[in-house]
């Protein structure tokens, strides 16, 4: 184990929560580029060996839909430090199509009969960036289904917004008195969009899509560090040598491309959550804010909300 550990800082003292890996992506087992050949094996478990060797002491690992949902279940059997999210993204909405109420209650089912592994609602929100995948009537209608599961489970919500703020928030605001928190991770909006949602009592989630741009990091220094959350978001959103925050960085992660994987070292362009310690470097500097004392704050934050 401890030849995977690739950061200087003390094991001991610096503990993070991933609050968003996509571990059950088709990355992981080897397809890349919506190729139907794999070119290497399931690696989750070495990918979660790293991440435990790199300060990661916990994953929530997102579902996207109910199918993915019972799968990343299956994943965070594996081991106590993994847990998930049940829900159903806003491009994937029209699945509700053919039957709303069976899928709303298999959703509810899977939350009610995993109650100690399923930490969120979601993810579910807005998104219209890519409305080629599903229409702004199907989004709004579906995210407004699934807004009663928090209801009627007492879960935090884990939520999408993209080119959809203002919707977005209508949303949330009118449900507001009935829901318990939750964070908007993946964020890449504006300072004044991130108040709207600490105002409301939600928290932030920073990756590296969310520190691409000056602009990027002045909205994340802007939000207050008892409202932040880390996370990857993962295998995406990996801090790139072109985003305003990779000169931050001082934990570089040896990695080979996907044509020469090797079990111990990351793959080229496949993030995972043993790189969340960059996200951190970044955000500790932009904010100049100790890195123990932020990722202790952001732990907590996490704890809180997610009841781990």
């Amino acid at each position: 184990m401890s030849n995977l550990c690739f950061s200087k800082y003390d094991q001991l003292k610096l503990k993070i929560i991933d609050i968003g890996a996509n571990l059950s992506d088709h990355m992981y087992s080897g397809f890349y580029n919506h190729s139907n050949k794999s070119i290497h094996q399931n690696d989750v478990k070495n990918v979660l060996d790293r991440a435990f060797a790199n300060h990661v002491e916990k994953i929530i690992i997102t579902g996207t839909t109910l199918e993915e949902s019972k799968e990343v279940l299956k994943i965070s059997e594996q081991n106590d430090n993994l847990y998930i999210t049940v829900g159903c993204h806003p491009t994937r909405s029209n699945e509700f199509e053919a039957n709303p109420e069976r899928y709303y209650q298999e959703l509810l089912d899977l939350i009610k009969e995993n109650d100690k592994k399923v930490v969120a609602v979601g993810e579910c929100g807005l998104d219209y960036d890519r409305l080629r995948f599903c229409s702004k009537e199907v989004q709004k209608k579906y995210f407004e289904m699934q807004l009663e599961l928090p209801k009627e489970t007492k879960k935090p919500l884990f939520l999408h917004c993209r080119n959809s703020y203002a919707d977005f928030a209508e949303i949330l605001k009118r449900h507001h008195d009935q829901l318990h928190g939750g964070v908007v991770h993946s964020f890449t909006g504006t300072k004044e969009e991130a108040k709207i949602f600490t105002d409301l009592g939600y928290y932030i989630g920073i990756n590296g899509c969310s520190l691409k741009s000056q602009e990027n990091i002045e909205a994340m220094v802007s939000i207050p560090t008892e409202f932040l959350m880390i996370e990857t978001d993962c295998p995406w959103c990996e801090v790139k040598a072109s985003h305003a925050g990779h000169k931050f960085i001082k934990t570089r992660m040896p990695c080979v491309k996907k044509e020469n994987w090797n079990e111990d070292i990351l793959v080229k362009g496949r993030n995972e959550p043993a790189a969340i310690i960059q996200v951190l470097e970044i955000m500790s500097a932009t904010r100049n804010e100790d890195i123990y004392s932020l990722a202790n704050t952001l732990y907590q934050n996490t704890q809180n909300v997610f009841e781990i």
